[in-house]
């Protein structure tokens, strides 16, 4: 069982930078791949970055590659996305989550374990 606490989310300019926190408990977080997720009003819950268990393999959706970037610190029980060059489009709740595949997944669905999410709003 892995319980996850998300902060860091706000209001900001486009352009402007934000930090994201997942906090896990748990003695078992290090196995788990983890994976940050988003969802619009009105749109599906979109897949945004992934990092393996051991952190060394990463992933990103196209609309955020080169912008964000995901890390973890097992040792903190916690996973970051720190987001750059933020666009209004990025404005969503966004999730934290754990995946039993210790690669992480592209795939909201093969995540097991959610976080209650972080509002991001970006203005223009």
């Amino acid at each position: 069982q892995v319980q996850l606490v998300e902060s860091g989310g706000g209001l900001v300019q486009a352009g402007g930078s934000l930090r994201l926190s997942c906090a896990a408990s748990g003695r078992t977080f290090s196995r788990y791949g983890m994976g940050w997720c988003r969802q619009a009003p009105g749109k599906e819950r979109e897949f945004v970055a992934a990092i393996s268990w051991s952190g060394p393999s990463t992933y990103y959706a196209d609309s955020v590659k080169g912008r964000f970037t995901i890390s973890r610190d097992n040792a903190k029980n916690t996973v970051y996305l720190q987001m750059n060059s933020l666009k209004p489009e990025d404005t969503a709740v966004y999730y934290c989550a754990a995946s039993r595949n210790p690669a992480g997944s592209s795939v909201p669905s093969e995540y097991v374990y959610w976080g209650q999410g972080t509002q991001v709003t970006i203005s223009s």
